[in-house]
């Protein structure tokens, strides 16, 4: 006889276990499943900014590996925002001295 199933009825008894641990709804933990980070996102006041934290909660629902690529879009939306606040037009440029206002080429 085998020692295994000697101490516990072996590889059935085994699958029975595991089976029925299943069945009532504990399942075994797997590390490299999912898990929600439980990091609170509060409003910043800016939509764009707003929208890419946001997108910071699908990493909840993927593995390790997928959190590469919404790190990277959400660092993409980030730097496109600020690059877009820093090309806002100001005022007006003043017209030079003795300049007229209005090209007269034709």
């Amino acid at each position: 006889m085998d020692p295994k199933e000697a101490q516990g009825g072996g590889a059935a008894a085994g699958a029975a276990a595991a089976g029925s641990a299943g069945a009532a709804g504990t399942a075994a933990y797997d590390p490299a499943a999912p898990a929600p980070l439980g990091v609170a996102r509060g409003a910043t006041g800016h939509y764009e900014v707003d929208a890419a934290l946001e997108r910071l909660a699908d990493v909840d629902h993927l593995t390790a590996d997928g959190h590469v690529g919404v790190y990277e879009d959400v660092h993409r939306g980030l730097r496109e925002t600020l690059t877009a606040l820093d090309a806002r037009p100001g005022p007006p440029a003043t017209p030079a001295p003795g300049a007229s206002p209005h090209d007269i080429r034709s």
